[in-house]
């Protein structure tokens, strides 16, 4: 069984389907009081705060900032372990395969949560998520452009008998190490990116998703765990895109995010200058 190296890391895994050997990777631990679902929020790196969730017709939509690096929150809010099957875009965020609930996952040790932060490249390297245009995303550059714009986590619960713990050899780990990446993203503007791909429409163009960034350290390993059932205990959607495609869909998203961190210079409109205040 592969072991993490680092002693404060976050003992989050990825299991295959059914009963195989998985990884472990990087996260934030937090002492959090008992819920009885997991949860689900995305983090905006680049600026630092959660995105707020608007509701639409029964689905979740967040803001997504072009440009802006972001990452899965997940929290396990139950007493046991959990796997938590991750799509971006309609792609599995570890194997790159498109999605299905029985690929592999991250599990998550009870009360425990994690920051998914990019695809994962290797046991100890992710290539980090962000927002950008759909042709520039990683679904659209590997030729599945059709599931843009969506975040899934599908929740399995884990069997309750004892496991024996075996080391587990995927036949194809060498192949996954050694395959190359894609090309990093330039971060070109938008503009630019659309005049490459002229084969694409100017209305899906305008639309986000998530690209291939920067590659960074996430330490993994290997563990094992036996889904309860086939089927998820739960599965939440995210939506996202900018704010005017949101807004065109009637989608409540209220003010232009940080309007209102834009500094006023004539906040007053006093026509004279004031006394200062007495002494």
């Amino acid at each position: 069984m592969l072991q993490a190296v680092k002693p404060w890391m976050l003992r989050v895994a990825l299991a295959a389907a059914f009963t195989t050997a998985m990884f472990a990777a990087d996260g934030q631990a937090q002492d959090r009081l008992p819920q009885a679902r997991a949860s689900v929020e995305i983090v905006d790196r680049t600026e630092g705060r959660v995105l707020q969730i608007y509701w639409h017709q029964g689905q979740r939509y967040v803001v997504g900032k072009p440009g802006n690096e972001y990452a899965i929150r997940v929290r396990n809010g139950g007493s046991g372990r959990v796997l938590a099957v991750m799509s971006v875009d309609g792609v599995n965020v570890i194997t790159g395969d498109t999605a299905s609930p029985q690929q592999s996952g991250y599990v998550l040790a009870p009360y425990e949560s994690a920051d998914i932060a990019g695809w994962r490249k290797s046991l100890a390297r992710t290539a980090a998520f962000y927002f950008t245009a759909l042709p520039d995303s990683y679904a659209a550059r590997t030729g599945r452009p059709d599931n843009v714009g969506v975040i899934g986590v599908a929740v399995f619960r884990e069997r309750a008998r004892p496991i024996a713990l075996e080391e587990f050899r995927r036949k194809d780990a060498a192949r996954d190490e050694s395959q190359p990446a894609p090309a990093p993203a330039d971060h070109a503007p938008a503009d630019a990116k659309a005049a490459a791909s002229g084969s694409v429409a100017q209305s899906i163009q305008e639309r986000l998703g998530t690209g291939h960034g920067r590659s960074e350290t996430s330490y993994a390993s290997y563990t094992q765990f036996e889904r309860a059932s086939d089927t998820p205990a739960e599965t939440m959607t995210i939506y996202y895109d900018s704010y005017e495609n949101l807004l065109t869909q009637g989608v409540p998203v209220g003010s232009p995010p940080l309007a209102r961190y834009r500094p006023n210079p004539f906040p007053d409109a006093g026509r004279f200058v004031p006394d200062p205040r007495a002494r």
